[in-house]
């Protein structure tokens, strides 16, 4: 046969998804990438390294949304190139457990080291979730497919409701409020990024177009790392932070907290009270002096781990009042 009649013949989908997708790869690395940044920048934030708060930083959140959505659409679209030749019991079980298993491990690490606010169902339970759920979707229209993605993105925009607040519930992601947790990643509306992914992988496997895509190879060093994290992207996941808050931990004993980090609780607390009788500017300055006292006396410290008594209260109060009487007239 000659190479010419080779690349004329149609490519069956199966063959397609059969081979491994350099460039599947490379997006799943990128997305590893940029999920180590955010991670980075909220331990700086958590260890009160940087005075900037992300998680009240609207950039910040869109930004971890869009790493999380880009795992789920990129786990449906794998889905479908796994089990094109039709659904391999064996593999997807072995790979259900591989995943559930680390999510139970992400449960039971962050409920001795964030207890108060430990991860339930994050992104990799939803991941082993969703993938249960998606396997009917494996042969069904990608229309109806593209239809129940929706339905799942508008779901909490529609359906919420207090009645669906009871915490053996919050998997839905249906209650009228949020629960306490350091990663939070629901059925609705995350489960319809899964779907929109296996429409993709449906809609990919029935072009022609695809086979160039199929075969791209890394060419670079930059690629061939993205590569490699894609492949690894769940022992990189699981280890991660541990070595981000690790080292970040020994350069807090070296450095020292953010000055204005460290203050933050009690600069809300002062300012709020303030600006109950005075101008926002007023009592940023007003609050910042009073910080600025105390951190030349003993009560700093009392402050920092709230155990102030009601004398030491008084003596907050007077030096609020001195700082007063210092501030020019607004």
């Amino acid at each position: 046969m000659r190479h010419s009649d080779v690349k004329a013949s149609p490519l069956l989908p199966q063959a397609i998804a059969a081979q491994r997708w350099d460039a599947i790869d490379v997006a799943r690395g990128l997305a590893i990438l940029a999920m180590i940044v955010y991670h980075f920048s909220w331990d700086l934030s958590f260890l009160q390294l940087i005075e900037t708060n992300i998680l009240q930083v609207p950039a910040w959140r869109w930004f971890a949304r869009i790493i999380a959505g880009s795992f789920l659409m990129l786990s449906g679209l794998g889905l479908v190139l796994a089990h094109a030749k039709g659904v391999n019991g064996r593999a997807f079980l072995r790979r259900l457990m591989k995943v559930g298993g680390a999510a139970l491990a992400v449960t039971v690490a962050t409920y001795f080291a964030f207890p108060d606010s430990y991860i339930f169902f994050g992104i990799l339970h939803c991941i082993a979730v969703s993938g249960v759920l998606a396997l009917p979707f494996l042969r069904l229209h990608p229309l109806i497919t593209l239809a129940t993605a929706v339905f799942c993105l508008v779901a909490p925009y529609a359906f919420t409701d207090p009645a669906l607040d009871a915490p053996w519930l919050d998997w839905l992601g249906l209650g009228s409020t949020d629960p306490a947790t350091n990663d939070y990643v629901p059925i609705f509306p995350w489960f319809g990024l899964v779907l929109i992914g296996v429409a993709a992988g449906r809609g990919l496997l029935a072009r022609r177009e695809t086979m160039s895509l199929a075969g791209w190879r890394s060419k670079g060093r930059v690629s061939e790392l993205l590569i490699w994290a894609g492949r690894k992207s769940l022992p990189i996941y699981l280890t991660h932070q541990i070595i981000l808050l690790g080292i970040l931990y020994g350069v807090l004993q070296i450095v020292g907290p953010n000055r204005m980090a460290e203050a933050r609780p009690f600069l809300n607390q002062c300012e709020a009270t303030c600006l109950q009788n005075a101008q926002p500017q007023t009592c940023r300055a007003l609050c910042s002096c009073t910080v600025e006292t105390l951190r030349q006396s003993n009560l700093w410290q009392k402050v920092l781990s709230n155990t102030t008594t009601a004398e030491d209260q008084t003596h907050i109060s007077r030096a609020a009042q001195q700082c007063l009487r210092q501030s020019p007239p607004s």
